[in-house]
């Protein structure tokens, strides 16, 4: 910006001195008689002649008709002249020109060219042009007399002309071109003018602009400067991610303070995706040295990203069965603006992902399940307080939004559909979005549109239909005895990959189908038959049934949770409480906790 200045600056100075140089350079009478002797113009003996001045008394200045004059006459220190055209083939005559011819504008000095022999005449193309100077006597160049063919002549006088005034001095005539100098000049001054408020108004914005990025570096400072302050100290350059939400988040369980999380985002560096989906990209970033998930959305899903970013701060939320929520910013990448997510990650992916390529046994199916029941119980949970946290419903639970953890338990995740309980209002926090829940886990009363969007317990019945199906996938890949089904969606065999609201409607409304559970999970009678009727005479906890016993019977379980997560009815579904109280005896043999 400063170059650009310096050299519009300098360009402006060049232009003025250039017109500056042509007011002061001599004007060369272009007349025909020039054209011919402009190079030996100026005789040998005035080369290397000194002349010195002396200040006599002023003479007295010589007055001259004036053609171009206001006042019609002029007086000059020179002589006057008058320039006649006269055609060659008739005796019509043309006065071109009487003014005033200054020393200073004779050429070579003290004596004038075209005035050197009295008058000088000249034929250019059928037309003959004189130039005749005198300095005898006042107005000597008024009258003037053409002979046919012949020179002209001049009969002086010293009387004015009657058309002046008495007393009426005439001005100086303008040299020749003198007019075209005026114009460059004036074009000069203007251009100059003009380039001058641009480059004023050029730096004025540059200016503000550099100042409000001074001010938004100076209202954002750098993580390093937030981290590395005095006042906590314990926040060095290798302090984990979790030991830094627990020292400034105050207990809170909303995640760190705003300033922090913009600081950390904008010193992630993004590694490589790990995930795409209509809401964006997840990309697997590196923050002092430790992997986090960053969620990207696109601009279209602002209102998702916005919506689970207030969930994820929401007071009391923090939770080991839900996905930890570290920061969030939007970045400007120069095109558009990147809406960043940032939360933990967790190198198993998707419960659907898990799913695809391994296969689990009946503790780690009680396990993931429990998980899933207790992050569920937590958010639908309202807990009472000055600090307390509100009820929250999910609205879009599925094997792909569920992550599975290194220690086989699962974390909740996307909250970019859910909704919240205002209880101050009684009235349920739904924000406008395009985004719908998953067709094939909407649950019978969305596809019906007979959801009550005014309860939030409306809300949390239909998390508990897509909870049933989530278990059903698990249990599917559970190895028990040896053999395992293979893995499929709810309902692949009744529905197409990507099915219509009318098509889930037609299956899970009219026709009221549901998952198939396989008998397998439901033979466990067999199996107790042969329990010892002494353990079956008392009340004995299911912890001492041997294992190969107990795998059948948490099958059976689970498939009895399914049936009572997706009854048709909303009313006759358990709560994700009783849910994860149901799974907690189950997996007690274990010791299994989230």
């Amino acid at each position: 910006m400063k170059r650009l200045w310096t050299t519009l600056l300098l360009c402006s100075l060049v232009i003025l001195l250039e017109a500056a140089q042509d007011e002061e350079a001599p004007t060369q009478d272009l007349s025909p008689d020039n054209f011919t002797t402009a190079q030996s113009a100026v005789p040998d003996r005035i080369i290397g002649h000194r002349t010195t001045l002396v200040s006599p008394e002023e003479p007295r200045k010589l007055k001259c008709v004036c053609t171009n004059c206001p006042s019609k006459e002029c007086e000059t220190d020179g002589q006057c002249y008058v320039t006649i055209t006269q055609e060659i083939a008739g005796q019509r005559q043309i006065y071109r020109e009487q003014a005033c011819l200054n020393k200073s504008k004779q050429f070579p000095p003290g004596s004038s060219y075209k005035c050197r022999e009295g008058h000088s005449n000249k034929i250019y193309k059928r037309i003959r042009e004189e130039i005749i100077c005198c300095r005898d006597a006042d107005f000597c160049n008024r009258h003037v007399s053409l002979a046919s063919g012949g020179p002209a002549h001049l009969q002086p006088t010293q009387e004015a002309p009657s058309w002046l005034e008495p007393g009426e001095k005439g001005g100086e005539a303008p040299a020749p071109g003198a007019s075209l100098r005026y114009l460059m000049w004036a074009g000069a001054v203007a251009l100059s003018l003009l380039l001058t408020v641009v480059l004023v108004a050029i730096m004025c914005y540059w200016h503000h602009h550099k100042e409000r990025s001074e001010r938004m570096r100076r209202g954002f400072p750098d993580v390093e400067s937030i981290l590395d302050r005095s006042e906590v100290p314990l926040m060095g350059p290798h302090t984990p991610i979790r030991d830094i939400i627990e020292l400034t988040s105050s207990g809170s369980g909303s995640g760190l303070p705003l300033l922090v999380q913009r600081s950390i985002a904008r010193q992630i560096q993004l590694i490589d995706v790990i995930g795409k989906g209509r809401f964006g990209e997840v990309w697997r970033g590196r923050w002092r040295g430790e992997f986090v998930a960053v969620k990207i959305f696109s601009s279209r899903d602002e209102r998702s990203w916005f919506r689970e970013v207030e969930i994820y701060q929401t007071v009391m939320l923090r939770h080991d069965c839900l996905l930890g929520f570290i920061a969030a910013d939007n970045k400007d990448n120069g095109t558009w603006t990147q809406l960043w997510l940032v939360t933990d990650y967790h190198e198993n992916g998707s419960l659907f992902d898990y799913l695809m390529r391994y296969t689990v046994d009946t503790a780690g199916m009680i396990r993931m399940a429990l998980s899933i029941a207790t992050g569920l119980a937590h958010l639908h949970m309202d807990i009472m307080g000055n600090k307390g946290k509100p009820a929250i419903a999910h609205r879009d639970l599925k094997s792909k939004n569920v992550l599975v953890k290194s220690n086989g338990t699962c974390a909740i995740a996307d909250l970019g559909l859910a909704v919240r309980y205002d209880c101050d209002t009684d009235t349920v926090d739904i924000v406008p979005n395009n985004r719908v829940g998953t067709r094939r886990y909407l649950a019978p009363e969305c596809l019906d549109e007979s959801l009550n969007m005014n309860h939030i317990d409306s809300f949390k019945r239909a998390d508990v239909y897509a909870l049933g199906l989530v278990y059903w996938e698990i249990a599917r890949r559970c190895n028990m005895g040896g053999g395992c089904e293979e893995y499929q969606l709810p309902y692949y065999d009744i529905m197409p990959n990507d099915p219509t609201i009318e098509e889930v409607r037609k299956v899970v409304c009219v026709n009221k189908q549901r998952p198939v559970i396989p008998n397998k999970w439901q033979s466990c009678e067999v199996s107790l038959s042969v329990i010892p009727n002494k353990w079956q005479s008392c009340e004995v906890s299911l912890s001492v049934i041997p294992n190969k016993w107990q795998s059948c019977e948490d099958l059976r379980v689970m498939s009895k949770l399914m049936k009572e997560c997706w009854y048709h009815n909303p009313a006759a579904r358990l709560t994700a409480l009783r849910i994860k109280k149901t799974l907690a005896n189950l997996g007690a043999h274990d010791d299994l906790k989230c």
